[in-house]
Parts: C-alpha cells; structure tokens; sequence
C-alpha cells in the first residue's frame, strides 16, 4: 500500500511541476506576446456596397498592401503584401467580384478574388520605354461579349480579357513618341482614346478600335508655346492642361474629330501667382482643381472650354473623386481639419450652392491634416442619400465617418516605424493600489478549480475560454508601473508619418502618441524626414518626480547635407519639450557613455563635413566633454568611394564662434580597390551590449580569452557585379571580403574571403564574434559564416597566485594603440533561407547563452541557438568536448520548427528586430516590426530563475496536503500492522 501510495504522489508531483515546460498551450497565447496587423496609409480606395451582404472597401497602400477592410468595424476581411519593388500603380473592381491591381511600374497586372482575395490571374505586360501608368476598368460590362481591360504602361497600351488575364493586343505609342497623358474609353462609344504629346508642342489624339488595337482616327494640332504634363480629364471629350510656363491654362476640346484649344490665364482665376500651380489629379466631373502655395482653387469648365471659377479656398483641404447619384447627377466631398475640428462638405457638380451634406466632427489635433478623402454614397430609409466618408489623414492613421460619427480608425501609421527605443515605467508609489479587481475567495477558489482542471486536461472549450480571459483580466502585464521582474516597458517607435507612439509591452495598447511640429513640412523645412530615435535623459529609478526624455533626430530633405532638426519629447506624457529646427546637417549620431548633472547624456552630432556637434548645449556638458575629448574617437564608412576614415576632434571649430562644435582631424584611413571591391554591409557592437565575463572554458580545462572590444567594425564588400541582384554574376565575377577592423587605429585584425559569394550581406556583432549571412553562387545556397576573434596576449594567464598579487597581465591597463596578439576562428555553413534582418538576444547581465534571431523571407522570426555556429564544431566531437556542450558538425543550420519566436504568425513586410533585456536575467523582449507588429518574451535558457506566471499555486497546496495526508496514513497503517505482528 504505501509502494502504490508513492506512486499516487509521484504523479501529483510531476503534475505540479509540468507548467515548468518551455511549450505554448492553447489557453497560453496572447499572455506573452502579442500581435498587431497594419496596412499602411492608404493611397488608392474602392467602395463595393451595392449588393446585399459584407460591406467593404478596397484599398492599396504606400506600403504595397492590397486589402479588403470591413465597413462596419474597420477589420482586415483579406490582405496581401506585395514586394518592395512591387509598388501597387492602380486599383480598381471589375464584374461585382474581382479586384484589378496594376504593379510594379506597370508590368503585372492582377485579378483578385473579391470574396476571400485569392489571386484568379496575372499578365506580365512589357513596355519600351519609361511612361504614365494607367488603369481603365469599364464601369459597364456586356455579358453578351468577351469584356476588357486596358492598362497603360512602359509606352504601350495593352488590352487583357477580365476573365483569365489573356493579353488581346497590344500597342507600341513610345514607338510613335507620343508622351500619352490620357487613356479613355467612354461608355456609350465603341472607341478607346489615347491623348497625348509629340515633343511637348503638338497635341495628338487617337481613336482606336477597343476590340482589335486598329487605329481607326488620328488626329493633331500644334502649340507653339509647349504643353506641361499636368493634365486632367474633365470628361469624356474635355482636357484641361498646363503649358510650359505653367501661367496659362489650355481647355482642350475633341470633338466631332477636331481639336480645339481654349486659353485662360491663371491669374484671371486666381488674383495673384502664388508660387508652382499644378493640376490636382482628382476626378471631379466637368470640374477641376488647381493648387498653388496658399489656395486650393475650383474651377468649371462651360460650353465651349470656358473657365468658370468656383471656389477659392485658403484652408488646407482635401477633394474627393466624383461619385455618381443618378445619370445625371454626380457629387464631391471637401474635407479639412481645423482646431480639433474636421469638416466635411458633399456638393452635387450641377449646383455648388446646395450642401447634400455638411458635417463637423471632433478630432485629435495629433492627427494633423487631411490628406485623402474618398466618399460612398447609400440611399437612406426616406430615399434621401447619405454619405460615408473614408478619411486619410497625416498621421497615416484612416478613418470612417458617416452620421457625423467616426466609426472607426486604424492607426496604420505604425505600418512604417522606423525606428525603437525603450523607456521604464514609473515606479509604483508607496500606499497606491494599481489593482483594479478585487476577488472574493469564491471567485479565487473558482479560478484555481478552473486552472486545476485546464492541467488535468479535464477542462471544456469553455473552460478553456474562461481561464484565458481571467488571466488576461487578473495578469499584472497592463500596470503603467515597473515590475519587479523589468517586464513592463514602453516601446517608444518613430513612423514615416512623423509620428511617435507609446506602445506598452504588456498588451500592445497605445499609451500615447505625438504628431512631432518638428517633422510637419512648413517653410523652415520643406521634405522632413525621420530618422533616428534615442534615450535623452534617463533619470535614477529613485527620482520619482523627474519623467525620462527621448530625442528624436530628423533632416529636412533626402540627402545627407540637407538641415538637420532635433525634437525633445518627455517619455511618459508624450509631450514635445524643446524643437531645434533646421540646425546644421546630421549623418551620424554617437551617443556618448557621459551624463550630465541633469542626467542628459551627452551626444556629438556629425555633420557633412565631419565636424562634431556636441549636445546638450549647455556648459556643464561642455566641460565634461573637454575633460574626456581625448579618449573620444569615430569613424566613416563612404560606401561609393569604398573608404573609411577614422577621426578625432583636435578643437573648436574654427570657421564659427559656435563653442560646441568641433572640428575633426584624420587618424587612418582605409581605401579599397574600387575596380575590386564595393562595402555592402558594416556592423559594429550594441552601445549598452553588457558582457559578462571575458574567459571561455573548454574543453580538458582549458582557458580561451575573448577579445572584447567596443570599437571593433565588421565590413563586408563584394566584387562590383556582385552588389547586385543574386544571378547578375557569374562565381568567377564575384567574392565576398570581409574585414574585422579596429576603429581607434585603422588596423585590418582579421580578412577573410569567400569566392564565388555576393550580396546582399546581413551582419550581427556580439562580444567577441561575428555571424554574417550571405549568398553562395557556386552551390546556389544561401550561407552563414562565424568568425570569433580571442586574445593570444593572455593565452597563458592561468595562474590564480599570479592575478591575486596583480602580476597577472589581466590587471594591466590596455590601450587601443597597442598592437593586440589575435587569432580568429571561422566556419561555414548553409542556410536555407533568404534573411531581412538578424539581431542577437540580450540579457541584464550577459549570462544566459544567446540565439540568433532571424527575420526570414517569410516574415517569422527563426530563434537560432550560437551554439550551432560554433567554429570549434567538428565532426566526432571528444567525450570532453561533448560534456563542454559541442554540437557535432554538420554542413547546414537546422531549422527546427519549434524554434520559430512568431510560431504561426507572420509580421508582414518584416524591417527590423529589436531585442530589450529584462530585469530577469533570463529573458529577454522582442519587438519585431514591419507592416505589422509582434511583441514576446523569450528565454533563451529557459527561466531557471524564476516560477512561469501561469504556474499551478493551487496544485501544489493539493500536492503538499495529499503529502501530509499521505504520510499520516500510511504512518496509522504502519502502526496497526506493527500492533498486529506483536498479537501474533
């Protein structure tokens, strides 16, 4: 009795103790990760209402997303993410139950499945030489005939059966040189016409047979002055034009197979020239629309191609194409945004008196302007029409209005983050609860009988249900506090919008958000861009009242020597502190290990001509900088020049009285081949990596020293025909050179080259080793290689009496400038997957073993243990190498699919990973961002030091109690049989 006893025990035991497994249960997913999708900010929208059913819009977006959103709550029906190279041209439905995307400059041309978006065909349409792209879908198909598609692209316009994507004909106009600006095909005519420039000063206009691609009428007129390539369809026989000196506006009628020209001076419609004017694209219905500096101009053009002036607005407004309410009667939408206010106007085209409808709804002012606007129109329950609005705004955030009600919105802005940095969260106050629910003991005993179920496999669906939703209720991960355990943070990302989120690891919320001044367009900055985000002032976890700061870094214009500005922003209110803009040029940014009194650290900012700024520009970091400038060295990689510079600052600028810049002197330099060589990739440390010890036991108890070293820089380059797109070399024409070198002199400390390799090259740099990934031609396989440096100088510091009385060289002081004794270490091996990112994982403390982490063609996150690119790796490891952890070595990384951070989810349009460590030293956070965002906790040792949050508490009071009572039972049989063998 008491063997079976043991065994009951047993079994309770391992129970208790199974939630300590690293698998994810299915009542385990959303409580340590989360996943957010996006599409980007919308740029084309199609509206499908008109049969009973699911109500959706389709939209295109910058980000090259095509997809069906739900009408009523905003929700992704369908999405596809198309490539980087594959920029989505033109979107349109045809038939009620297909979507029509032209892409890629023109060249594929698409049907998608309305429903569920499943792809029905694809043409490759060819081109000759670069033109407008357009797409012509008829709004009124015949079922009695086969029905076409037109698109033009590349100077040829090719008509394709909407049913299965066949090319029918095909013509050449660059043949012809005509620059086509229109391509229309009216519904109640039996031609297609194509307008367009010969040289920029004769009108040409063709009448082509839509079924055959004959050309049934050509005709053309000159025009001396020069024509633009604004130009805009009014209607079917109507286009409006600039010329070439943009002053005059051309009414250009075909009629009756004539052309005939109508001038109207610009300033006769607007009173003074107010900078460029140019011709907004929008589909206004015998309107137009002109946009100067300072106006938004509407015009109608009469009988005749008189110009009609309609409205003249100072506001910054957003017009919507024409939308049909009848035969006869078509409407726009105006929108504009104004003190917290957005204002919308529907007018019927026959009449801009009449407001169909007028609107004012309140707005976030974070949400800036109005950039797009497309309307759907519904007939109400009295027969009157109604309208919806879809809305894009600045932030690249979409919303639905309709009633004077926002719908919904999507903050798609967070579809192009740029950039990531962390902020802790307020400590929690003494005598203040953040608990929200306070359970009875009913409602406590209930939950842990739910769990006991759930581990005993004994709980129903509902159950199920029921316990992941009491723990996402009762889960501490939402707190605006820190934990103990460092899981809370603030994931603080820049978008492309100018935008800065507030994104709080325990759920993903949004915190905060701030639409920065400083990267809005003005006329200060004409083109701001967003480029670097950084922690400003980080103060003491004892300085409650103080809120840490981030910088944000920006220029204003594409290149490098375009201003530069900088916007200060407090970490817990979102709110913008300080702004310098524009300020001299920034192309790199170096963070520097020094605070001030204030706890901002300091930074230098480089500008175009290598001259180093320091911030913050205040004395007292101004002398901490002049006592340390000594030790403060950067470099440069010019990637087209195939150079790389070292530098330092030999003193005050000397061109301006401006105490806080500098001005650089040369140290080394380093310049390639360029008939042989180009830089395609560099790598260098995390700034705050922490590492924890500098010895690496082996095996037999032997001793290695890693050669640690901030300042060390990983480059890769590659033969110049292998820079380009894999297959553009041959593997004689192309290798790959890699370079460890150490920045502070300019020395090569280790190269390495692998023939027959190319581009493109992703890199990460940790401690003392280097993982690069890259492309074999000659075994048309994919390759990742490992170089680990370590430190021959200390080879043979073994002895412990020596480093107690500091004779040991470990105790000496070492310098950049001495000539370090290094040896390197590499291997190779295939990889089967094409790589956009690869960082590594990052604990407090450095202790726990580290994973790769790779963003995969297929948009997961593969965790890679370091111990599979081990250069020591042989074939039969010894028994000693074995017990030191040794993989055996194989030619290829495996790729186990358990391993995958993401599991079953994809993080579409995948750009980055960031790693974050936690307080825990065995975790570590990752955020992962694309088109979509995803957020978990990893442990790449497993939690050795600690309990799992979903660990049985309630199970293992059973377990203990079922013990003691155990114990008491078979102590009374124990008794009664030792009492029965004495009456014996």
């Amino acid at each position: 009795m008491a063997a079976i006893g043991t065994r009951v025990l047993s079994v309770l035991l391992f129970l208790s103790l199974s939630n300590l497994a690293s698998s994810l249960y299915e009542d385990q997913v959303g409580l340590m990760d989360w996943h957010q999708k996006y599409i980007g900010k919308v740029k084309h929208a199609v509206f499908h209402t008109q049969k009973a059913g699911r109500k959706r819009v389709v939209v295109s977006t910058e980000q090259n997303v095509i997809a069906s959103l739900d009408l009523r709550h905003g929700d992704i029906y369908w999405r596809h993410v198309l490539g980087a190279d594959d920029a989505i041209d033109g979107i349109d439905i045809a038939l009620g139950k297909y979507v029509i995307t032209l892409s890629s400059g023109g060249s594929i041309l698409r049907a998608w499945n309305l429903p569920d978006g499943q792809l029905v065909w694809e043409s490759i349409l060819k081109g000759s030489s670069p033109s407008k792209i357009m797409l012509i879908v008829p709004t009124s198909f015949r079922v009695d005939r086969e029905n076409l598609i037109f698109a033009f692209a590349g100077g040829c316009l090719h008509a394709v059966s909407s049913i299965d994507g066949e090319i029918i004909w095909r013509k050449d106009f660059a043949a012809k040189s005509l620059e086509v600006q229109q391509v229309i095909q009216a519904p109640a005519e039996e031609t297609v016409r194509v307008l367009g420039y010969v040289e920029s000063s004769q009108f040409h206009a063709y009448e082509i047979n839509p079924r055959k691609g004959d050309e049934i009428k050509h005709v053309n007129v000159d025009f001396p002055g020069g024509l633009s390539a604004d130009t805009v369809l009014v209607s079917d026989d109507v286009l409006v034009a600039l010329d070439a000196t943009r002053s005059v506006l051309l009414t250009i009628l075909f009629q009756d197979g004539e052309i005939n020209f109508r001038k109207t001076q610009i300033l006769s419609l607007v009173d003074d020239s107010h900078g460029v004017v140019e011709i907004l694209p929008c589909k206004l219905a015998d309107m137009f629309a002109l946009k100067t500096n300072k106006f938004l101009v509407l015009a109608k053009v009469m009988d005749g191609g008189v110009v009609e002036l309609v409205e003249k607005i100072k506001e910054a407004a957003a017009l919507s194409d024409a939308v049909s309410l009848s035969e006869s009667q078509q409407a726009i939408a105006l929108a504009r945004h104004e003190n917290q206010k957005l204002h919308i106007i529907v007018k019927p085209v026959h009449d801009w008196n009449i407001d169909l409808l007028k609107e004012t709804i309140k707005i976030d002012n974070q949400r800036g302007l109005v950039h797009k606007v497309f309307i759907n129109n519904y007939v109400r329950t009295d027969r009157s029409y109604g309208f919806r609005a879809l809305i894009v705004m600045e932030d690249h955030s979409l919303l639905l209005i309709q009633q004077g009600e926002i719908v919904w919105c999507r903050e798609d802005g967070l579809a192009s983050v740029i950039d990531v940095t962390t902020s802790e969260l307020p400590v929690e106050k003494d005598g203040v609860s953040v608990s929200k629910v306070e359970q009875s003991l009913f409602e406590w005993l209930k939950g842990h009988i739910l769990k006991l179920k759930g581990t005993l496999m004994l709980a129903s669906p509902e159950d199920v249900a029921a316990i992941q939703n009491m723990r996402l209720k009762s889960s501490e991960k939402s707190k605006m506090t820190r934990d103990h355990n460092g899981f809370r943070k603030l994931l603080i990302v820049l978008t492309g919008s100018g935008k800065v989120f507030a994104l709080h690891t325990g759920d993903g919320r949004i915190v905060w958000s701030l639409l920065v001044q400083s990267l809005r367009k003005s006329e200060k900055c004409d083109y701001p861009t967003g480029l670097r985000i950084y922690p400003w002032q980080v103060p003491h976890h004892h300085a409650m009242d103080e809120n840490p700061s981030v910088l944000v870094v920006g220029r204003c214009g594409p290149s490098d020597d375009a201003p530069g500005l900088l916007s200060f922003i407090d970490a817990y209110k979102g709110e913008e502190l300080d702004s310098l803009v524009p300020i001299h040029s920034i192309v790199q940014v170096i963070p520097l290990p020094f605070t001030d009194s204030t706890e901002q650290r300091l930074h230098l900012l480089v500008d175009a001509n290598q001259r180093a700024h320091l911030y913050p520009r205040s004395p007292k970091a101004l002398t901490i900088f002049h006592s340390e400038i000594s030790n403060i060295y950067w470099y440069s990689v010019e990637a087209d020049n195939g150079i790389i510079r070292g530098h330092v600052s030999k003193g005050s600028c000397s061109h301006d009285e401006d105490e806080y810049c500098f001005d650089p002197k040369d140290l080394w330099s380093v310049v390639l081949p360029a008939e042989s060589e180009k830089i395609v990739a560099s790598e260098t440390h995390k700034i705050n990596e922490v590492v924890h010890t500098q010895a690496k036991a082996i095996a037999d108890q032997d001793v290695m020293y890693k050669y640690i070293s901030k300042n060390l820089l990983f480059l890769a380059t590659t033969a110049p025909k292998g820079s380009g797109e894999i297959g553009s070399a041959t593997p004689e024409e192309s290798w790959l050179v890699v370079y460890l070198i150490d920045t502070i002199t300019g020395r090569i400390l280790h190269r390495m080259t692998h023939q027959g390799s190319q581009a493109p090259v992703h890199a990460v740099f940790s401690e003392n080793w280097v993982v690069y990934h890259y492309f074999n031609l000659r075994a048309h396989r994919y390759e990742m290689s490992v170089v680990e440096i370590y430190d021959q100088s200390r080879a043979d510091n073994k002895d412990v009496l020596k480093l107690v009385v500091g004779k040991h060289n470990l105790t000496s002081p070492v310098s950049s400038y001495s000539r370090p004794e290094v040896t390197a270490k590499s291997q190779s091996y295939f990889f089967t997957h094409s790589v956009k990112a690869i960082t590594v994982t990052s604990t407090a403390k450095g202790i726990t073993s580290k994973q790769l982490l790779i963003g995969t063609i297929g948009d997961q996150v593969l965790a890679l243990d370091k111990r599979y690119l081990d250069p020591r790796r042989t074939v039969n490891p010894t028994q000693a190498e074995k017990e030191e952890g040794m993989i055996p070595l194989t030619d290829s990384l495996p790729i186990i699919p358990q391993s995958y951070v993401t599991h079953a989810l994809k993080v579409e349009g995948l750009r980055g990973i960031v790693t974050v460590p936690a307080k825990l030293e065995s975790t570590t956070l990752v955020f992962t961002y694309g088109v979509d965002l995803f957020f978990t906790r990893l442990a790449p040792s497993r939690t050795y030091d600690s309990l799992t949050e979903d660990f049985s508490y309630a199970l293992l009071l059973i377990t203990i109690a079922a013990l003691i009572v155990a114990i008491f039972v078979t102590w009374i049989w124990s008794e009664r049989k030792d009492l029965q063998e004495k009456w014996r």
